[in-house]
């Protein structure tokens, strides 16, 4: 009887784990999601003459705007390769919306 019920709570423990995992790779939205800074693998310092910025599809990076602000971004987009403006993802108005992401194919998977 009681290694039913461990076996049970192992189970639901298991479930709700996978759940969450599955649920951190998918991304919150068709770029990834906002992330705490300590999650950043390297960061980028945006000026105003920056044009553009490259990525690859799983990194993690903290953006350092102009003004001196900063936010943290993982990138999990739903396709391998892809370019947007960091506006769709900076905080309102931090950015100049001119600002390419260029997104390469994540190279674990090359």
């Amino acid at each position: 009887m009681l290694n039913a019920i461990r076996m049970a709570a192992l189970a639901a423990t298991l479930a709700a784990a996978s759940a969450g995992a599955f649920a951190s790779t998918t991304g919150t939205g068709a770029y990834g999601k906002a992330v705490a800074p300590a999650n950043a693998q390297r960061q980028i310092a945006l000026t105003p003459a920056t044009s553009g910025v490259n990525v690859d599809n799983g990194d993690t990076v903290e953006f350092k705007t102009a003004d001196g602000n900063t936010f943290t971004w993982h990138f999990d987009t739903l396709v391998g390769e892809s370019a947007f403006s960091l506006a769709n993802i900076a905080p309102a108005g931090s950015v100049d919306p001119k600002v390419i992401v260029y997104v390469g194919a994540n190279p674990l998977y090359r």
